[in-house]
């Protein structure tokens, strides 16, 4: 384990990741706006779109700016972990929230974190947060899952890795997919799911729609759906404990395996959440 208390680059460079608006330039920070105008180099996942934020800022950069997406980071990293060892501020920025997630980034961190490089944050907007916020749904346990696979295949097993999460999930989806999302949602959670969509956040056409899976695909189904999309979905519900005699099976098994009947009968009554007395008696009485 390593702890970065301080700035480890020899000449003093640094690797700063920077959140950048999801909608509104407004919420663009003011230590932003200072890097945008300082650092040395600024590595954007879009360099059109860098050079719009900074136009609508009403800024200039000073520094190099470089194209950093996800089909050349693994050829330029390595220019740019020289850049910081040579004492150069790197500024990386996505289209859009904070970089590495679910953007370009990681690479470059990965690689900063491997040489002992340093590496900081400017904390910012955030699409993921922006739509647990506003989704109703509960926000003290969470997960990030991405943009579900494209395939139907793919993202039916995707889903079914997920059937017992009871954390709150927070996806990412393409207008044109949300429908096809929305109806494998429903044959994987249900209907009664409940779920919310989060489109256009923090722009003029901002729009969160809440309700369950089944009212929300029907809402798909007839509309032209546009914008960037963040879906909010419920974790799926507390399974009841059952009975003990429910358990019995389990318990034999681990004792098919060479485990103690008491040891078995214990590991799988804390797992179940029933009863050890009763799980031991039902047991019993099924011999």
């Amino acid at each position: 384990m390593t702890r970065d208390l301080l700035p480890v680059t020899p000449g003093g460079g640094r690797i700063v990741l920077a959140a950048t608006p999801i909608g509104n330039v407004g919420d663009a920070s003011s230590r932003l706006v200072e890097l945008l105008q300082t650092a040395h180099i600024i590595a954007a996942e879009d360099t059109r779109r860098l050079h719009r934020l900074v136009h609508a800022l009403g800024i200039e950069v000073s520094g190099r700016v470089i194209s950093y997406h996800e089909h050349n980071e693994a050829t330029k990293t390595a220019d740019l972990l020289e850049q910081v060892q040579a004492g150069k501020t790197i500024l990386m920025v996505s289209d859009a929230g904070m970089p590495a997630v679910s953007d370009p980034g990681f690479r470059l961190v990965e690689g900063a974190v491997a040489a002992g490089l340093f590496v900081t944050a400017v904390p910012g907007p955030s699409a993921v947060l922006t739509a647990l916020a506003l989704s109703g749904l509960p926000t003290d346990r969470f997960c990030f899952e991405g943009f579900l696979p494209r395939k139907a295949g793919e993202r039916s097993s995707r889903l079914a890795e997920l059937d017992g999460e009871r954390r709150t999930m927070v996806f990412f989806e393409a207008p044109h997919r949300l429908e096809a999302m929305l109806r494998a949602l429903h044959d994987r959670f249900g209907a009664e799911r409940r779920v919310a969509v989060c489109r256009e956040l923090t722009k003029t056409y901002e729009e969160v729609l809440r309700g369950t899976v089944q009212e929300l695909l029907e809402w798909a189904e007839n509309n032209e759906v546009r914008g960037e999309i963040a879906v909010v979905v419920e974790g799926a519900p507390e399974k009841a404990p059952g009975t003990p005699e429910d358990h019995v099976a389990a318990v034999n098994e681990l004792v098919a395996q060479g485990i103690r009947l008491k040891e078995a009968v214990a590991a799988v009554a804390e797992e179940a959440r029933v009863s050890k007395r009763e799980l031991y008696s039902a047991v019993l009485a099924a011999r």
